[in-house]
């Protein structure tokens, strides 16, 4: 027992497990690439395996410590350098180390993957367990070569080789596991085994590459490695607090091309050609209208209450005819005297029907009405409209007041934008380079659209139009002239009527210059859609 009071025997095995254990990383990378190749069922059992027989070739090799000396003694002479057994071993293993892993590389980095199959390819368990023997043996001996350079007793050897193996074979799972799930690290790791392959090829040859340099080499990259794999789980942990919806319409619309820019005008400055965009402006638009529709309020696509065209069932038969003739729509809400009496909905040629052969509105021909919350979602109202044969949904609020009514239309102007009437403008006209004449009714979606921003709409806002956008901002019904500037863009209140701000000036703060310079052709405010 007096070995166990000898220092130096605790020190050269501590210091023997430790080579041992780095010595054996690469062999165990190898490992870990090559297994990821078998079935699933099947990489544990030839990781373990490949990692006994290292040991047990180890183990092997030291008991024929006379042979290991004798293969250092040179067997014949190439010019000036003389060729030991040890040198050819170094030289075949660091070949095939060199093979192996740029091929490995190629596959990986030119993304050779089985295509139009549907049915995996695995290596042979048994070509891969060849593979790995052979590899075994190349590390194996520079191992053992290593051991009897430090230490003399045989017995202190075999036990820093059986307890480094025995580590190794602990950990395996987990970093066999970890590099498999880390494309960037298994092409790290291929390159380490570029560089010892090169090595050992050195080695053969006689030229000795200290090992600290690899090592240092190694562990430089590593550092950098697992700099890179932190800011990605950061970046992961950053984005799983955005909902994965949105994360899904935010990347859909980086393929389009992102949000729009402002359309161009004789001032600005040249777009791309067509032939470099992948997807038009108007359909960039109109995903981005479908991404975003069930995010919105039924607020910002129903027409509101004040541009609703109702019928009341007493008014007289002429004053209803005239009301049908000045409107285009096919449905019209049948009401008692206000708005809120609501009786019924009825199609415009039944109401001509009846008021030509009765001169009233026959009963039979009012639809009951669908009346949702405004506390509902889009989706919801789509759904219920699906259901209605193309009758309108009027909206309501907690206390049953109506607030507005929606319609296939609005619907489908919520994606491609607005479809004006005949008898009426589009709520955003533009004038001239950066400059718009926009409805204070006009939806903010839409005036984001068209202004080529995203900075309008707030999902906690609680208003849907530009005219509620403003008011939000100056805290008043303001005046007309005044003025919000938000980002680059200024809106003026142009005309204000009834208590509301009917009708804005928008201008593009940096081309403001320009359009006063090119003179502004001034068009009257859009007229607000009747229903």
């Amino acid at each position: 027992m007096e070995w166990m009071a000898d220092p130096n025997i605790w020190i050269g095995f501590s210091t023997l497990v430790v080579l041992e254990i780095v010595l054996g990383i690469d062999n165990l990378i190898f490992i870990a690439i090559l297994a990821e190749k078998l079935p699933p069922e099947q990489r544990d059992r030839a990781r373990l395996l490949g990692l006994s027989l290292a040991m047990l070739m180890r183990v092997g090799l030291l008991t024929m410590i006379s042979w290991i000396v004798s293969l250092t003694e040179p067997l014949f002479t190439l010019g000036s350098l003389d060729l030991s057994g040890r040198d050819l071993i170094l030289l075949l293993g660091g070949l095939f180390l060199l093979f192996k892993a740029t091929m490995e590389l190629h596959e990986r980095v030119e993304g050779k993957t089985a295509q139009g199959s549907s049915v995996v390819e695995y290596a042979s368990f048994t070509v891969v367990v060849a593979q790995i023997i052979a590899l075994d043996a190349v590390f194996s001996l520079d191992s053992v070569i290593t051991a009897v350079g430090m230490v003399d007793e045989l017995w202190v050897m075999m036990a820093a080789v059986v307890v480094a193996m025995g580590v190794m074979l602990f950990a395996s799972k987990t970093l066999t596991a970890f590099v498999n799930a880390h494309p960037t690290v298994v092409v790290l790791c291929l390159s380490f085994l570029l560089m010892i392959g090169l090595s050992l090829i050195a080695e053969g040859f006689g030229f000795h590459i200290p090992k600290s340099y690899l090592y240092a080499a190694i562990g430089f990259s590593v550092a950098i490695e697992a700099l890179n794999q932190m800011a990605s789980r950061n970046l992961a942990r950053e984005e799983s607090r955005v909902p994965l919806r949105e994360r899904t319409a935010d990347a859909i619309l980086r393929m389009l091309g992102g949000t729009s820019a402002p359309a161009a005008g004789a001032g600005d400055a040249p777009r791309a050609t067509r032939d470099e965009e992948a997807f038009e402006p108007a359909e960039r638009h109109m995903v981005s209208g479908v991404l975003s529709l069930s995010q919105r309020s039924i607020r910002s696509i129903m027409t509101n209450r004040a541009d609703i065209s109702w019928i009341d069932i007493d008014s007289p038969a002429e004053v209803i005819r005239g009301q049908i003739m000045e409107t285009p729509h096919s449905f019209f809400p049948v009401c008692k005297g206000q708005l809120d009496e609501i009786i019924g909905v009825v199609r415009a040629r039944d109401l001509m029907a009846d008021l030509a052969l009765g001169g009233r509105i026959d009963p039979a021909h009012v639809r009951t009405p669908i009346i949702i919350p405004e506390t509902g979602d889009v989706l919801k109202v789509m759904d219920t409209l699906k259901r209605s044969h193309g009758q309108l949904v009027l909206i309501a609020d907690e206390y049953g007041t109506l607030q507005g009514l929606v319609t296939p239309i609005d619907i489908l102007e919520a994606i491609a934008g607005e479809f004006p009437d005949e008898d009426e403008q589009p709520a955003v006209l533009r004038q001239g380079p950066g400059s718009w004449r926009i409805d204070g009714a006009a939806d903010l979606h839409d005036v984001e659209r068209e202004l080529g921003v995203d900075t309008l709409v707030s999902e906690s806002d609680d208003y849907s139009s530009l005219a509620g956008f403003l008011l939000e901002r100056l805290g008043a019904l303001p005046a007309v002239g005044e003025q919000v500037v938000v980002d680059d863009l200024r809106f003026e209140v142009a005309e204000v009527e009834d208590r509301r701000i009917a009708c804005v000036l928008v201008t593009r703060v940096a081309a403001d210059a320009t359009a006063q310079r090119g003179g502004r052709n001034g068009r009257g405010p859009g007229a607000p859609r009747p229903r």
